[in-house]
């Protein structure tokens, strides 16, 4: 169980999708109405009908509220799919995103293409702002130049539309997993700082000019690619 996503669903649920292993096509999901008890584990084969497919990474759930229906996204790899840049990751690695809807986590629609700008992504997570969407990625690119940053792109539609992919918006270190969330005015989206063992954050009001602010950061020891989300007080007081 890794690189775990949790949403509050419009059912006030709790849903959570995570990455099942390196090389599987399929994610984990489960629910639970207060983050304690939780239902059973699913095993939800989203790369079933691509059998070349190389894994399911990172895995994320966004509630569409205009069309009452949940989408999960994650990135794949699948070799030959898109040529141009099968040697530029890690290995023979090099993911698109990929998704599928759903209204009820009982029935999905048909897997699709999501996010492809000509490179090498993973690591999307989606957040609602106003009328659109705001994608936060993670450029995968290792060769010739190593990337490993994060962007954003937008779109009117969550289900696709996505623009080209903004200027980095974090700085000289590798950094993946990113999660958002926006309080009264402020972006803040954190992410790991993977290769130095620690984690970051930047902010921004306008979604174009970016603060670094990891150094306010206090975070558990061993912190990983996870979810930032709210709950209420007594949902953190039943918690503690």
């Amino acid at each position: 169980m890794r690189d775990p996503c949790i949403i509050r669903g419009a059912d006030n649920r709790f849903h959570m999708v995570w990455t099942v292993s390196w090389k599987d096509r399929g994610i984990g999901y489960a629910s639970s109405p207060d983050l304690i008890h939780w239902s059973e584990q699913q095993y939800l084969p989203v790369m079933e009908k691509e059998p070349t497919a190389q894994n399911c990474w990172a895995p994320e759930i966004t509630y569409d509220a205009k069309n009452k229906q949940y989408m999960i996204y994650w990135a794949t790899t699948i070799p030959g799919r898109f040529p141009a840049t099968d040697t530029t990751g890690d290995g023979n690695n090099n993911h698109r995103i990929y998704y599928v809807t759903t209204k009820n986590f009982t029935t999905y629609s048909d897997t699709k293409l999501l996010y492809d700008d000509g490179f090498n992504v993973i690591d999307a997570t989606i957040q609602p702002d106003g009328k659109r969407f705001v994608m936060f990625l993670k450029d995968e690119t290792k060769k010739p130049v190593p990337q490993k940053n994060l962007h954003i792109a937008t779109s009117n539609t969550l289900t696709g539309g996505y623009s080209k992919a903004s200027p980095a918006i974090t700085g000289n270190y590798w950094a993946e997993g990113p999660t958002a969330i926006k309080i009264n005015d402020t972006w803040i989206v954190y992410f790991d700082k993977y290769r130095d063992h620690q984690y970051g954050a930047v902010t921004s009001t306008d979604l174009e000019h970016w603060t670094d602010v990891s150094d306010k950061l206090h975070m558990p020891k061993g912190t990983r690619h996870g979810t930032v989300f709210t709950i209420t007080a007594k949902e953190l007081t039943e918690l503690q």
